[in-house]
């Protein structure tokens, strides 16, 4: 009779669940639905009936984007290009020219061109910025013109492009472009293994098992794992890679969404390469996503001293999804979190400042987590390395030298002025280092502290309140004092910032490989990874 009553109670219970999350459902649906007509008719009307002529894709396309902006910087909508080049990224391998570019208003600027590919051979060199692709102007196509530079294997193209203000023309045949994960790896002079890993695509792990073991085979017997730079990938890479030193069935990351379909446990499901090889692994703040799962893999399970600077902080999951005419939307669908528990996303885009941006978490808001070991770690956002070097870490000031291309833009003047033929002995002087300040100062860099941005911002309101002329001396002091402090920013900096210039003159003359190859005698992370393998009780201690 009991049984029998729990049943009847149950049903309904049961029932008034499912009653109300139908309602919800509809709820959700009819809005969903109320929203969509709205906009459609109103998109109708401004196209029929507005006073000029319109474009309806690009309206289309701006009002798209608007609404994503109020998401997160990776839920993208991608067009029929966008697709095909994160195709392209995933798989490494394309048909095209063999260089890294960037696309501007009037021209595409070339940042790398890759060793023995076709830019090379034609003699392009970075910094050179191309204005004409066959018989069309970069500034005239309001496309991606990059696209404009792969094409069928064998095809020629023609480019006009300027270098030092002076026009050039050259042309090329297109070849298929192998974009490696592993672009270098090399024995040490003390058994330590060296390997670069600089993308998570489909042949990551792959290649890194080959060079590991050929490594091993030549008599390594430690590893230096180098993520710095490593943007991430495919999240199953990510798992693989973390399998060759890790055993089989370990967790290495969780994801989890308000939407349950999306909440997993990813395990290791490989027998391991070596889970027993001393390793060290390198990150900075460029290293994020992927390159984070890893190295808080690594870090989270003791299998090795994490060496640099704090990680970028990217801890959110995208998926594509199809949408119509081949295009596709990339959104976020949930948030990674390492062994212990720990989220690596550093920006919560749920909440924002006045100014609309994302907020970072505090240092004292971050929660304490425990490796494997018991050591103490901490989220925050990315992977807080065991071992901190000053020349890993990036600044405001160095940011911003990095954004707006200061650096960059130093070493192709550099290039052109100074001749370099032996990267084992170069070193960035403080001569030098005097001469990039002056560049700084005839260029159109621009520093703005955030001190700056909320003095700008009482300004305003002081004019607003007509406070402005009584306060102006005192500010004007202020500003004086924070141009003072900004100048002694780029000596507090220097390590940091000559480490980045050394890098990018370096891979001017002799390529990427010939910057692994500098890095290898005369880089401080690495340089500090050596001293920790070469000590193993100093080893031991970072782990316990």
């Amino acid at each position: 009779m009991k049984k029998r009553f729990n049943k009847i109670i149950l049903l309904p219970v049961l029932l008034i669940g499912i009653f109300f999350g139908t309602i919800s459902f509809k709820s959700d649906f009819f809005e969903i639905a109320k929203q969509i007509e709205i906009f459609t008719t109103l998109f109708k009307e401004i196209n029929m009936n507005y006073v000029d002529e319109t474009n309806p894709a690009a309206l289309m396309d701006t009002a798209i984007k608007s609404m994503l902006t109020d998401l997160d910087p990776y839920t993208n909508y991608w067009n029929e290009q966008d697709v095909e080049a994160a195709r392209i990224n995933s798989a490494g391998e394309y048909t095209g020219i063999g260089a890294l570019v960037k696309a501007g208003p009037t021209s595409i600027t070339v940042i790398e061109a890759y060793k023995d590919y076709p830019a090379d051979k034609a003699g392009l060199k970075a910094g050179d910025e191309i204005i004409r692709i066959g018989n069309i102007d970069v500034a005239d196509f309001k496309e991606d013109a990059g696209e404009l530079l792969n094409g069928a294997p064998n095809s020629d193209i023609n480019i006009t492009y300027k270098r030092q203000g002076e026009i050039k023309e050259t042309s090329l045949r297109r070849s298929s472009v192998d974009l490696k994960a592993v672009p270098f790896y090399k024995l040490l002079e003390d058994n330590s293994g060296y390997i670069v890993l600089s993308r998570f695509n489909a042949k990551a792990s792959t290649e890194v098992v080959r060079a590991l073991k050929d490594l091993k085979n030549k008599g390594a017997d430690k590893i230096i794992l180098d993520l710095r730079g490593n943007p991430g990938g495919l999240l199953n890479e990510a798992i693989n890679v973390s399998n060759i030193f890790i055993n089989q069935g370990e967790l290495i990351v969780t994801t989890k969404s308000v939407i349950e379909k999306y909440n997993r446990e990813y395990y290791t499901k490989k027998e391991p390469v070596d889970t027993k090889i001393p390793l060290v692994v390198l990150v900075d703040g460029r290293s994020a996503s992927a390159s984070e799962i890893v190295a808080g893999a690594i870090q989270d399970l003791d299998r090795g001293v994490i060496v640099g600077a704090r990680s970028f902080g990217k801890g959110l999951v995208q998926r594509p999804r199809e949408l119509a005419y081949g295009t596709q939307l990339k959104i976020t669908i949930s948030r990674y979190f390492t062994p212990s528990g720990r989220c690596i996303q550093a920006l919560d885009y749920r909440r924002r400042n006045e100014d609309g941006k994302a907020v970072r978490t505090k240092v004292e808001d971050y929660n304490e987590f425990k490796t494997r070991n018991g050591r103490k770690v901490f989220d925050g956002g990315g992977v807080l390395p065991d071992v901190k070097l000053e020349t890993s870490e990036f600044s405001d000031i160095t940011n911003s030298l990095l954004l707006q291309d200061a650096i960059f833009d130093y070493a192709t003047k550099y290039f052109y002025s100074h001749n370099l033929e032996d990267p084992e002995n170069f070193s960035f002087t403080d001569s030098d280092y005097e001469d990039f300040k002056s560049f700084l100062k005839n260029s159109d860099f621009e520093y703005q502290t955030a001190t700056e941005k909320e003095l700008s911002e009482m300004m305003d309101k002081a004019e607003d309140e007509e406070l402005k002329s009584k306060i102006a001396s005192e500010v004007n002091k202020i500003k004086a004092r924070i141009n003072e402090f900004k100048a002694q920013e780029l000596e507090n900096k220097k390590p940091e910032i000559v480490s980045l210039l050394t890098d990018e003159i370096i891979k001017r003359y002799f390529y990427k490989e010939g910057l692994y190859e500098f890095y290898t005698q005369n880089n401080p992370e690495i340089n500090k990874a050596k001293s920790i393998l070469n000590n193993p009780s100093e080893y031991s201690r970072i782990l316990k």
